[in-house]
């Protein structure tokens, strides 16, 4: 029931014949159970059921690194048919990233907000699915379904709809592949929590929980010092994050003493266009990753090229969510983060920019964050606050040992992203050529895949955090 002619794009239709040929059936055939999950008025808890909202949901990966949120006990049982169960899928209902879908793994449920789908996947692998609508041709088929230029949406009417190829042995093959990135991924998370936890026992802070106290005695010079009469400014808690660091035994400094800070640019929402360079937003970044959204121009850019990231750089938000550190490993692609972003570049061999990094993306910069834009309707870190941030100078030992599992972290983190594009091509390859072909594609690359980090640890000692609870298990 369409009649708009981008749905019968010869692209769309191209794509939709090619996988008929090869005897794809619809995702209704399999008894695929599509939820649409309602919605209530939000009220964030700092303790109880994690909320996924739309943005946690990136192609093939729950992102729950960037301020995770939690509902009540109570608004939980309100939403019980918005709950995510392990091996269900989810995908993206509205906005600019409409379709965008992934698995969720965890072990503890979760709650859906009503921009996402809950898909059972019913007689299908779960694992085959999800990969297989990340594949060029289930992107390609889902952005077909897309309605509305303003906010764009599908419906599951559309998706029932979309062909799923049939094969015996591909799905748990690509099954396989999939729980082996997880494990990779899993494997990568420990090492960045010991990272953190040896960050923080550096500081005896490895134990020390921020507590909010109701009442504490604070002197009117202090007010005067620091320009701010509001009390929440000067909760105890503050000062122990600031005294634990400035206790350092290899010392500390402001960041403005150890970094250059550049501020980047805003260009209007009329200047996006559909694709292009990508235009970074304090929403896409991550302490592990940069995602793309939106996009300007080669000609715009080219005009403010200079806010171009380099290698070497940390990426630091300032806005919306301040406190969130991205470290430029490699030489970056073309790319203009926003105005909310600023650029980092060191400007002393005291400090390693992993091990700094890590610092700013920890609790004892986080906590600063959040005593300069405390009572704050929309957060805003200003540069002067983000320059006074205190920075512990751990010895150089020290800092090696952290970056080196920082490093290993990211490594891992980058093994289990190949292995999930290896499994998208694989079915793609069983698309084009046939199973057997992408079977044994899929095999040998997997076995080239080094995963020495995940053989290295013990595994009956893994700290797993348990996002359902807040709390560690």
């Amino acid at each position: 029931m369409r009649l708009d002619a981008e749905f019968f794009h010869p692209d769309y239709l191209e794509i939709q014949h090619e996988l008929e040929e090869i005897g794809s059936q619809k995702l209704i055939d399999f008894q695929v159970k599509i939820r649409h999950p309602k919605e209530i008025k939000r009220n964030y808890v700092d303790d109880g059921f994690l909320f996924l909202r739309a943005q946690n949901v990136r192609p093939l990966s729950i992102d729950l690194t960037s301020s995770p949120v939690y509902i009540s006990g109570e608004d939980a049982e309100r939403l019980q048919e918005n709950t995510i169960h392990n091996n269900d899928i989810l995908i993206t209902r509205t906005g600019a990233n409409a379709g965008q879908c992934a698995i969720y793994l965890e072990n503890n449920d979760a709650i859906s907000s009503s921009h996402t789908f809950i898909v059972k996947s019913g007689n299908l692998n779960p694992f085959f699915l999800a990969i297989f609508l990340n594949t060029k041709h289930g992107t390609t088929l889902i952005e077909r379904g897309r309605y509305g230029s303003t906010q764009p949406e599908i419906a599951p009417p559309f998706l029932y709809q979309i062909p799923i190829p049939v094969w015996d042995a591909l799905p748990s093959v690509i099954e396989k592949t999939y729980l082996k990135s997880k494990e990779l991924t899993e494997v990568s998370k420990v090492r960045y929590t010991e990272a953190q936890t040896l960050l923080l026992s550096e500081l005896g802070l490895a134990d020390w929980q921020p507590k909010q106290q109701l009442t504490f005695v604070k002197n009117f010079s202090d007010t005067e010092s620091a320009g701010r009469i509001d009390a929440d400014y000067f909760q105890p808690k503050y000062d122990n994050i600031v005294n634990a660091i400035k206790s350092c035994t290899g010392g500390w400094n402001t960041l403005e003493n150890l970094v250059t800070m550049k501020k980047c640019v805003e260009v209007g929402s009329k200047a996006y266009i559909e694709d292009g360079i990508p235009f970074v937003r304090v929403s896409n970044l991550s302490p592990f990753e940069i995602t793309q959204e939106k996009y300007i121009s080669e000609e715009l850019y080219t005009e403010i090229t200079e806010h171009q990231p380099k290698q070497g750089e940390i990426l630091l938000s300032k806005d919306a969510t301040p406190g969130i550190a991205h470290y430029l490993r490699e030489a970056p692609d073309k790319m203009i983060p926003a105005g909310g972003i600023l650029r980092l570049k060191s400007k002393t061999d005291k400090i390693g920019n992993e091990y700094l990094t890590l610092v700013l993306n920890s609790i004892l910069t986080q906590e600063q964050v959040n005593r300069d834009v405390g009572g704050s309707v929309i957060m805003h870190w200003r540069p002067d606050q983000v320059a006074g941030t205190v920075i512990p100078i751990l010895h150089q030992d020290k800092q090696s040992e952290i970056e080196q599992k920082v490093i290993e972290s990211f490594n891992g983190r980058k093994r289990a992203k190949d292995l999930l594009e290896h499994a998208k091509r694989a079915v793609e390859i069983a698309i084009e050529q046939d199973e057997q072909a992408a079977i044994d594609w899929l095999e040998s690359v997997s076995e080239a895949t080094d995963i020495s980090v995940y053989n290295s640890i013990d595994k009956h000692n893994i700290s797993v955090y348990n996002y359902s609870k807040g709390n560690r298990r």
